[in-house]
């Protein structure tokens, strides 16, 4: 896999459970090393001589417990090269900025599992890292947290660091990311910026909520240019032919079925993922029969 991760990007890397992604991440950090290969980390030849300068949230959880919550965070920006000057006042400020500056003289094995996960993300950012690595970091938070989280992803790479965003669920890559890198199988199946992605798995299909909800399937398939009609819980899903630009199509629909809502349907991740396995299946199924028959 050949991967290029540009300085101050926000990568998502994304895929199923078991795709690779933790494992090059354990690469890119020099947890496990490659049988060949290379890697070269903030133009270091491993993240060993930029350990300093890297910030890395695991999949696996861990704090000292029996350290005071405080304590530890100190303790891990000192050992990442913060200043004593500095320490106290920027471990408080971060902890204030989670919502855990009350329990800062708790021992860790008191909090919550979402209150560990909470500074162990403080502990990842505190000596304000070069690359920023994030490995499944909504785990086990509730929404309130994931939201406050995600807002603060934003702003350390509004800040210009570049941040490696791994999970396995699509949707929240979608909220986050600039550019996509996809595995499956082990394999790199899209590197590109989310937008020129969905534009090339554009499924060419509109949202249509008409108002009256006894309208049938024949109602859009009696206009010129639409392929299929499918009931959703919102309304119809409309696919269109080739022929048929989906502004158009909106006109012709629209003029003919009074709607409350219509608008052009975005790919999702999901589906663009859940698109491209069933692919590969298919080919995969497709060399096995052909194998069989010669």
């Amino acid at each position: 896999m050949d991967l290029v991760v540009p300085r101050g990007s926000l990568h998502g890397f994304i895929g199923p459970n078991g795709a690779g992604k933790t494992t090059t991440i354990r690469m890119i950090m020099s947890i496990i090393f490659p049988d060949r290969g290379e890697l070269s980390v903030l133009g270091k030849p491993s993240a060993i001589d930029s350990k300093d300068k890297i910030g890395y949230l695991p999949e696996e959880r861990g704090v000292y417990k029996k350290m005071k919550v405080l304590a530890f965070i100190k303790y891990i920006a000192k050992l990442k090269g913060v200043s004593d000057s500095a320490v106290h006042k920027r471990a408080m400020g971060w902890l204030e900025r989670v919502g855990l500056s009350d329990v800062a003289q708790k021992k860790c094995e008191e909090l919550s599992k979402g209150m560990q996960q909470k500074v162990q993300f403080v502990a990842s950012v505190i000596h304000e890292p070069e690359l920023l690595i994030l490995d499944e970091p909504f785990s086990g938070l509730d929404p309130v947290n994931m939201r406050l989280l995600r807002d603060l992803i934003r702003e350390i790479s509004d800040s210009g660091t570049t941040i490696i965003f791994s999970t396995h669920v699509m949707t929240q890559a979608e909220q986050l990311c600039d550019n996509i890198v996809m595995i499956h199988n082990g394999q790199k199946v899209l590197d590109d910026p989310l937008d020129q992605i969905r534009s090339r798995f554009d499924p060419r299909a509109l949202l249509f909520e008409p108002r009256d909800s006894t309208v049938d399937a024949q109602r859009f398939l009696a206009v010129q240019g639409i392929e299929s009609a499918d009931r959703t819980d919102a309304g119809w899903e409309i696919r269109l032919t080739d022929g048929l630009e989906p502004s158009e199509a909106i006109s012709k629909l629209s003029s003919q079925i009074d709607a409350v809502r219509v608008e052009v349907k975005r790919p999702s991740l999901e589906d663009i993922f859940v698109q491209i396995v069933e692919d590969d299946f298919d080919a995969g199924e497709l060399a096995e029969t052909m194998g069989a028959a010669s």
